[in-house]
């Protein structure tokens, strides 16, 4: 009974794989070298002007596979649901070429086309979960040429959690093409192909314009707000898909105030506080607040995330790293 028990699991896990892109695995990228410690400035205004805000798309949302009722609650708009038996990955372009001058950081730690240098937010972490949390977390950001990374790593005493995005680089987004969340019990993983979200249990839903995952949001939003895309005031708004391994929905974060964070080595930092509206028909989606310090190259200092029922971890930054060029303007400090 054992083995027949065994082999089931092993004839499903095979499958699962099988249902995903060929070729698609993740391979990390390896560290950068963080040469700089960066600190608040007196002022950081977005480095272009400020463009008018896309209106998300919002239009019918296509039915679901019935086994995909319950775990993707929103799908793209307006485009013809997809059998999970007949879906196969749309053929890639080329990488887009870059010009390698651009992707070289300025002093204030900003590359040739406004994405930020290498960086390495390292947070303390507290919360409550039956008990009180104690522990720290990283997000780290890095590229190379056309390719980025970005990894979030959480660490509660013997508890080790990753979750990591890569993709490609645009001008103006991220297009994230593998996203995994590694848990000490098991992996879940998403793949985008650029017209399809392959999740893990076999189910290819439409993939929204402009999708972003858990993990390369952090990043993505911080550029629209440092290159003026989105105009970062209390009152606005500012709205982009999410896919995790449940689902994929359309967030909106409002910009309800500006609050001075006492964070423990950068002092008192100035920071906006977007909070998430309620999803429709959520389905295990967990929330999460962001604060973003114009002052510290719009980076997200805070992230309180809810996990319902009383429950919250709550991530403040302690120090933020950098690569690149050298420290030789103000609030730029070499790395001790």
């Amino acid at each position: 009974m054992l083995l027949t028990v065994l082999c089931a699991h092993l004839l499903g896990l095979h499958w699962l794989q099988g249902q995903l892109p060929p070729g698609e695995r993740m391979a990390l990228m390896a560290d950068p070298m963080f040469t700089r410690m960066i600190t608040p400035t007196l002022s950081a205004p977005p480095r272009h002007k400020t463009l008018a805000r896309p209106e998300p798309h919002v239009g019918a949302v296509p039915a679901l596979p019935p086994a995909a009722a319950e775990t993707q609650p929103v799908v793209a708009p307006e485009q013809t649901p997809v059998e999970a038996q007949d879906a196969k990955p749309a053929e890639r372009d080329e990488l887009p070429r870059v010009d390698p001058g651009a992707v070289a950081p300025d002093a204030k730690g900003v590359t040739g086309d406004g994405w930020p240098a290498d960086t390495r937010l390292s947070y303390r972490l507290g919360g409550y979960y039956r008990g009180n949390l104690h522990g720290s977390a990283r997000v780290q950001w890095q590229r190379e040429l056309s390719r980025y990374q970005v990894r979030v790593d959480l660490s509660l005493a013997l508890l080790q959690v990753s979750l990591t995005s890569q993709g490609e680089v645009d001008a103006d987004a991220l297009l994230p093409r593998i996203y995994q969340e590694q848990f000490p019990w098991g992996l879940r993983r998403l793949v985008f192909d650029g017209a399809l979200v392959w999740f893990d249990n076999g189910v290819q839903l439409p993939q929204p314009p402009a999708l972003q995952d858990t993990a390369s949001q952090f990043v993505e939003l911080s550029h629209r707000f440092s290159t003026g895309r989105e105009e970062l005031r209390v009152g606005r708004q500012v709205s982009l898909w999410l896919a995790r391994p449940q689902g994929m929905s359309l967030w909106t974060y409002d910009v309800v105030e500006e609050e001075v964070l006492q964070t423990p080595e950068l002092g008192a930092v100035p920071a906006f506080h977007l909070r998430p509206r309620p999803i429709a028909n959520p389905a295990g989606v967990i929330t999460a607040e962001l604060w973003f310090a114009p002052s510290l190259q719009y980076l997200p200092v805070r992230v309180r995330i809810d996990l319902g029922e009383g429950n919250f971890v709550d991530l403040l930054v302690e120090r933020i790293e950098q690569g690149g060029a050298g420290a030789q303007e103000t609030g730029l400090s070499p790395r001790m």
